[in-house]
């Protein structure tokens, strides 16, 4: 019997638990969320996409991975941020190119720049710069 061919109840659910694993050792690990569904990024080059949000969300939140849900923030806002750049460095280092859209920054300077435009932050603190003493 094809996978299809099964009454929704009785399919088996893809379980992520592995790849969000794999997404806490990595720096820069983190799910991205936005109107088009989700993006776990879990190495140099590699990610997982879906649809299934909800659930997907609330294991990398309740697995301390940094969760950044750009649903919220109007879509102006999140087209520049996507489209200018620069991207979060997954498993390597930060890089400047001489176009934005194609350096890496770091994920908390990634970050930084989302909860600026509004989006909903999960475990990853706000960095404040603060003077020196």
């Amino acid at each position: 019997m094809e996978f299809g061919s099964l009454p929704r109840k009785e399919r088996q659910m893809f379980d992520p638990t592995e790849y969000i694993k794999k997404a806490k050792m990595v720096d820069g690990g983190h799910l991205s969320i936005g109107r088009g569904g989700y993006t776990l990024h879990y190495a140099q080059g590699s990610t997982l996409g879906g649809y299934d949000v909800d659930n997907i969300k609330a294991l990398c939140i309740e697995a301390g991975l940094p969760v950044i849900d750009s649903r919220c923030v109007p879509f102006d806002l999140v087209a520049d941020l996507a489209i200018s750049g620069p991207m979060a460095a997954v498993g390597t280092a930060p890089r400047f190119f001489m176009s934005r859209a194609f350096s890496h920054v770091s994920l908390a300077e990634w970050v930084a720049s989302y909860r600026a435009a509004g989006a909903e932050i999960h475990n990853m603190p706000e960095v404040r710069n603060e003077p020196a003493s």
